[in-house]
This record gives structure tokens, sequence and C-alpha cells, in this order.
């Protein structure tokens, strides 16, 4: 049987799990930085495919806003500081860096906590973290390829509708709200995830979830108006709904990795 460690070697296995993935962070982010032109226009690609879009069926919208109607007619984002550009440089540098230290950092933690574990606790543990990491970096690709081109347009359009305001998109809130969104559509895409992890550790019953499902539902509700950057009630149905979806989806995947002990009559 293993001896138990002390803290102190504990905490110092802890630091060099971490040192890796704080090493390929910096190292990634300053490689990031490096292409930052590039990363700046895969940022805005599904705002050009949202324009694509209306090109083809509202044209009137994009005169109303003065949007370009094809790639490399104008530039689209505007700053209004000396730094602003250098600042969005470093922010898409840095989501870009933690999207690829973030498999690294569940892999060393993986290695520090598993020694803790049991066999039946490190064969599930090892089946559900990877299948959330997968899920999160689905709905990430699936909401900048789909999402978000439909999301802007239903935005430019709203904008042109506004006889009161000139439209100028910021270079700082465009990314802002992509990071944002970006984010957004992963953790969703997690939620049937969460939902499992909560039933197959025993914290919640499915016949609790059931029972609190209107609650669940507000709580989802004040999640997708804290999301919503707009907070128009398009947008914040465009959230809600899917994670609804998906805590149904979640409740009703739980039933096949309950602990026995708590299945549900």
């Amino acid at each position: 049987m293993d001896m138990p460690l002390p803290l102190g070697a504990h905490l110092d296995e802890l630091r060099r799990v971490l040192i890796r993935p704080v090493i390929v962070l910096v190292v990634t982010f300053i490689v990031a930085f490096m292409f930052q032109a590039p990363l700046k226009e895969l940022m805005l690609d599904p705002l050009w495919r949202a324009i694509d879009i209306l090109r083809e069926s509202k044209p009137e919208v994009l005169t109303g806003t003065g949007l370009p109607f094809h790639r490399g007619d104008g530039r689209l984002l505007v700053t209004l500081s000396l730094g602003e550009s250098a600042t969005t440089a470093m922010k898409i540098s840095l989501l870009a860096a933690i999207f690829v230290t973030v498999p690294v950092i569940l892999h060393g933690l993986w290695r520090f906590v598993s020694r803790g574990l049991t066999a039946t606790e490190r064969r599930a543990a090892f089946l559900f973290v990877p299948a959330g990491l997968l899920l999160f970096y689905a709905g990430v690709i699936t909401g900048y390829l789909f999402a978000l081109p439909y999301f802007y347009v239903f935005l430019i359009d709203f904008q042109a509708m506004d006889t009161t305001a000139v439209f100028q998109l910021r270079q700082s809130d465009y990314v802002d709200t992509f990071m944002l969104w970006t984010v957004s559509f992963g953790l969703v895409c997690d939620i049937p995830w969460a939902v499992m992890i909560l039933v197959r550790t025993g914290i919640v019953s499915i016949a609790a979830l059931n029972k609190g499902r209107r609650y669940v539902l507000m709580v989802n509700l004040v999640l997708a108006a804290c999301l919503t950057p707009t907070g128009d009630p398009a947008s914040l149905l465009a959230m809600f709904i899917p994670m609804q979806i998906f805590f149904e989806i979640g409740l009703l995947l739980s039933r096949f990795v309950q602990p026995r002990a708590r299945i549900d009559a």
C-alpha cells in the first residue's frame, strides 16, 4: 500500500505538474502573437460570412450600415485609441494559447489526482474528462462555423433599422463579444456532460433534477441573460433554448451512468 505523502511533498509535486502547462502557455502565446494578423483575420471570418449572407439576401442592409460588400473592399473595424490594436492582438493570442494549453493542464492535473483515486474512479474520470473537453471544442467549432455568422446577420439587420445612429464597429468591442460567444458555445455544449458528472458522483439524483426542473429553467434564463451581449429577447432566446435542450439531453443520458445505489424507479 502506498504511504501517504506529507502536504509539502504534495505541493511540490503539484508545482512540478503545473510547470509544463505554464511553459506551453507562454510559448504558445508568443508564437500566436507573432501570427496575430492571421488570427485577427480568423476572428473576422464569421463576420465576413455574415456579410456574404446579407449580400445575397438583403443587400440594402449592408448599404444602410455602410459595411463593405466584399472582402478587401474596406476595413470592418475601427480603433479609438493608440494601443487598441496591440491590446486586441494580446487578447486573441492569449485565447489561442489557452485553447492549446487546456489539454496539457488537464493531463497534468490528471497525473496528480489519479494517484489518489481507486481503479473504478480512475476509469470513470478517464472516460468523462476527455468527453467534456471534446464537447467543449465541438461547441466552439460549431459556434464559430455556423452560429456566429447568423447571429451577426441578425445584429447587423437590427442595426440597419436604427436610423438614429451611425454604425461603427469598434475593434475592442468586437473581440470581446467574439471571445465571450465563442467560449459560451463551448460551455453550452458541456451542459450534458456537467449534468452526467453531477449524477454520476452522487451530488444530485435524477429525481431531484426532475423535481427542480423549474429552478434549472430560471438558472439557465439568468445565465443566458448574462452571456447575451445585446440583451434583446431574440439573442436571449438564442442562448437560452440550446441551454435548456442540452440540460434535457444530459438528464436523459444520466440514466445510463447513475450509480446503481441511486437508480430511480
